[in-house]
């Protein structure tokens, strides 16, 4: 389908669903649901932002809210199916796989281990460890790769976890849309030009237009990129955040701790909104990409998201476009928001 509008879904509860006698719901028909509360009122104004915020670029956007409302949950949607660059978006599977490892002190390591800031892990982007030498601590590398989306601690983090493994936890969540590179720096040594699995290190990643490549336009591609869908990463968040993955009860709290911190999760969810995540973006050769999925709990009712946006423009990129982007993704969680909220009121 290419017509906008068709591409919305609102989709009922299991048990509302069979009431409904299977029918099929689409957008803009939210009205259909009858006399619930979920299909009034807020969630008009939820798909209203949800086919603005698809409209921005409608065949490279894709959404997915699902709210686990007790006995009434419910879902709204367009394109979630839809695999997308999601950038650093990826980065929570590496801060879970870490902590994972954490757990049982893998290789001796814990999150308190001092770790080596250098040239081997160096990469661009994030404005923390990119021009520090020296010795942190594993606790501050993965502070630094969610709540600045450092990429120099991004590569120190998944060089300990292993990519392979990172990878298996995926597989283990059942996310069949979503890859990962080795680290950042190959991804950007593969944009540069560079052969497949060949790393430029911090010299060549300083020295772009020096070397003797041309830089690849694919950035959306099955050999090294930054890649999921609404579906996976709402799933994602879903089972990490019910503790699925964790031993213990204080790594699912450190997860939460450390996923708080992400910048997106204070621009997009309603303010005073508790909300875990790790956002993405990219601007490369005209290729563009925001992404922002997580959870927020609204009255201890979890609302899992998701919304990507890709493009391509010589003419506009993330930092242009940020607030018009940004704009109906907040509108599209207060709207969830204030449905729950109505549903379950504050007493006096």
């Amino acid at each position: 389908m290419t017509d906008t509008a068709s591409q919305f879904l609102f989709s009922l509860s299991r048990r509302r669903a069979l009431r409904a006698a299977g029918a099929a719901i689409v957008a803009p028909a939210f009205g259909a649901c009858g006399g619930s509360s979920m299909a009034q009122g807020a969630p008009v104004e939820l798909e209203n932002a949800i086919r603005d915020f698809a409209a921005l670029e409608p065949e490279t956007t894709s959404v997915l809210i699902q709210a686990d409302v007790p006995d009434d949950a419910w879902t709204a949607s367009y394109a979630p199916q839809r695999q997308l660059f999601i950038g650093s978006a990826v980065k929570t599977f590496i801060l879970a796989q870490f902590l994972r490892d954490s757990e049982v002190a893998r290789n001796g390591v814990t999150e308190q281990t001092p770790v080596e800031i250098s040239d081997r892990h160096r990469s661009a982007g994030g404005g923390v460890f990119e021009q520090l030498s020296g010795i942190s601590s594993y606790r501050n590398v993965l502070e630094a790769m969610i709540t600045h989306s450092d990429n120099t601690a991004t590569d120190i983090a998944i060089a300990h976890a292993e990519p392979d493994r990172v990878r298996a936890l995926i597989a283990q969540a059942g996310l069949g849309q979503t890859q990962i590179p080795d680290s950042t720096r190959m991804l950007f040594s593969y944009l540069a030009g560079a052969p497949l699995g060949v790393d430029i290190g911090w010299d060549g990643i300083q020295n772009l237009d020096s070397l003797p490549y041309t830089r690849r336009t694919d950035v959306i591609n099955p050999n090294v990129s930054m890649l999921s869908s609404a579906n996976d990463l709402v799933s994602w968040y879903r089972q990490v955040l019910s503790g699925k993955f964790f031993s213990n009860a204080g790594t699912l709290r450190e997860f939460k701790r450390i996923s708080a911190m992400a910048n997106a999760m204070a621009l997009v969810p309603p303010e005073d909104t508790v909300a875990y995540g790790k956002g993405g973006s990219i601007d490369w050769e005209g290729f563009h990409c925001i992404c922002v999925p997580g959870q927020m709990r609204v009255r201890d009712v979890a609302v899992t998201f998701c919304f990507t946006i890709n493009w391509k423009s010589n003419e506009t990129d993330t930092g242009s476009r940020s607030a018009e982007i940004a704009a109906p993704m907040a509108r599209a969680l207060a709207a969830a928001a204030d449905s729950i909220k109505q549903l379950y009121p504050r007493k006096a």
